[in-house]
């Protein structure tokens, strides 16, 4: 069961993430044997992403009205560190992979996600789903772990039907990437990137359309992720999971579109400009239009 829930994701809306993995000492020490433990746990990235699934279910058809998670049992990813580009240490032996850890923080997570549903314009429809004596109870959590880890940053950025345009341009083509598959179809599509390179490709974007574009909302978008990047340990990884929207997509030319995009903005080139904006809504529009289907 599973198997199924994760490779057909129970017919869910389609989820993309962006997360970034730190190294084990960017963390506070008191939580430094906890997170390791848990990373320890998980068996496998997609039985990580079973659980999760399976637990957000379980929240959403238990009694009680109360959808949000408690933090009782939060999971943590793990990928490894990329060697060093100058190959092996210099007393000849190959360097230990170091392992990099970014934990769900659902508790803090699902408490933004319903403080920025409550002031969408579904607040009043959200006041009903999710009642105020179940939002003050989730807010305990939160003041609970907060007092518990002191000052926290959020690891992992959600997106549902789409991934923003803003996030391409951390990746390029040459990031290392993982295409996982089974029963032909494409599960998801992993890409990774080293912090200080996202960042630099980030800011590049930002300084570049603050000249050529400063009101498009994509610049906003992007000074709001450089400022989320910088608050990471200088040694993390930054991963784009598509999620199941990969096999609707992929293969995807959507970072060098935006990329193009942005260096044609600059250089004044608006038919090219236009030309990466029509590859980029050709491939995801239909995709967005998906959140409205009947």
């Amino acid at each position: 069961m599973t198997g199924n829930l994760y490779r057909g994701q129970a017919g869910l809306p389609f989820s993309s993430t962006l997360r970034v993995y730190e190294p084990l000492d960017a963390f506070p020490e008191e939580q430094r044997k906890a997170i390791a433990a848990a990373g320890a746990k998980a068996a496998s990235r997609a039985a990580v992403e079973n659980a999760e699934l399976l637990a957000s279910l379980g929240r959403i058809t238990r009694s009680g009205g109360d959808p949000f998670p408690t933090g009782r049992t939060d999971l943590v990813r793990v990928t490894t560190a990329p060697a060093p580009k100058g190959g092996p240490s210099d007393d000849g032996a190959d360097a230990e992979p170091e392992l990099l850890y970014c934990p769900s923080q659902l508790v803090l997570r699902a408490g933004l996600a319903a403080n920025a549903l409550m002031e969408g314009i579904h607040g009043p429809l959200a006041e009903l789903l999710i009642p105020e004596e179940q939002r003050d109870r989730h807010q305990e959590r939160i003041d609970q772990v907060k007092a518990r880890d002191g000052s926290t940053r959020v690891h992992t950025r959600a997106s549902t039907w789409g991934i923003p345009f803003s996030w391409f341009s951390l990746f390029m083509d040459s990031d290392h990437k993982d295409v996982v598959e089974a029963a032909g179809r494409i599960l998801t599509v992993r890409v990774w990137a080293p912090i200080p390179e996202a960042l630099e490709r980030a800011r590049y974007a930002v300084a570049n359309l603050a000249l050529a574009a400063p009101d498009l909302d994509m610049l906003d978008d992007l000074a709001q992720l450089t400022e989320w990047l910088e608050l990471f340990h200088v040694n993390s990884m930054v991963e784009l999971d598509y999620g199941a929207v990969a096999d609707k997509v992929y293969p995807d030319d959507s970072p060098m579109d935006i990329r193009l995009g942005i260096e044609c903005l600059a250089e004044g080139d608006m038919t090219g400009a236009a030309a990466a904006y029509r590859r980029l809504a050709s491939r995801w529009i239909p995709i967005r239009q998906l959140a409205r289907a009947s």
